[in-house]
């Protein structure tokens, strides 16, 4: 399943010392991360986006997102089944040093993410707390699938600083690249809009850790920001729009309303 030796004593501590390096927050890319085959057929067998079951099309994202994967080829249940594997839990655990780290089975803790032409996601943090479980997100896994990928189609993933003035770190989404990175509160990060044939698509699998809530931990929803270069218009809407979001979607949490943040 996976290439790599994940009971490599050595490389572990290569890759904690890697993770906790990082700048502007921890994160670790581990390329060749699946055993080629595997990813190969992975990526043959991902979704159109006509079949992914979720679309965005807002101002701060479009994408379209499928976790179903009852739905799908069985080597995404494989997949599921690899990165919840015991195996793969234990080094996270040895490289970020955050205990158990858990898994949540649901679209918030896991799934697909698929953009074609024009596909973008603005710079944010992620939400803080599951919102049914109410488990504290910590580390986000993204794996991506885009075979022949090229850098001027655009798409990479860039980490910001904390005052979202600066990107520090552009990634790109090439085939079998396994990226881990810490969810906090300053881990501002996002796609620029893709600029790639009409017949090409970035494709990625994603799969959160949780574990225990910190003390006196506030519940939040995604929080957008804008780049030094948006809009007018879009510096003025976006602040507003994420304000009130957030204090409805933290008045459902905190009344138990469940439905309301399906």
């Amino acid at each position: 399943m996976f290439n790599k030796d994940l009971t490599d004593i050595e490389q572990l501590e290569q890759w904690k010392k890697n993770f906790n390096d990082a700048k502007p927050f921890r994160f670790l890319i581990i390329d060749d991360f699946l055993e080629l085959s595997f990813a190969q057929d992975l990526a043959k067998s991902f979704p159109s986006l006509e079949e992914m079951n979720i679309k965005y099309k807002g101002i701060n994202e479009r994408k379209s997102e499928h976790s179903d994967f009852n739905k799908l080829s069985p080597s995404f249940i494989r997949l599921k089944q690899t990165v919840s594997s015991p195996e793969l839990t234990s080094a996270i655990e040895k490289i970020t040093e955050i205990q158990n780290p858990e898994l949540i089975n649901d679209r918030y803790g896991y799934g697909l993410h698929q953009g074609g032409k024009d596909s973008f996601l603005d710079i944010h943090v992620d939400y803080n707390l599951h919102p049914i479980e109410r488990k504290q997100r910590r580390l986000n896994l993204i794996l991506f699938l885009n075979d022949g990928w090229k850098e001027n189609w655009g798409g990479a993933l860039e980490f910001w600083n904390k005052d979202v003035s600066v990107c520090e770190q552009s990634i790109l989404p090439v085939f079998n690249r396994c990226v881990l990175f810490e969810c906090n509160e300053v881990s501002f990060h996002g796609y620029s809009k893709i600029n790639c044939p009409a017949d090409v698509t970035r494709k990625s699998f994603y799969q959160y850790y949780f574990s225990k809530p910190e003390d006196k931990i506030v519940y939040h929803d995604t929080i957008f920001k804008n780049k030094p270069e948006e809009s007018i218009n879009k510096k003025i809407v976006v602040p507003i729009k994420e304000g009130l979001k957030n204090n409805v979607k933290r008045l459902f949490y905190y009344l138990g309303l469940k439905r309301f943040l399906k």
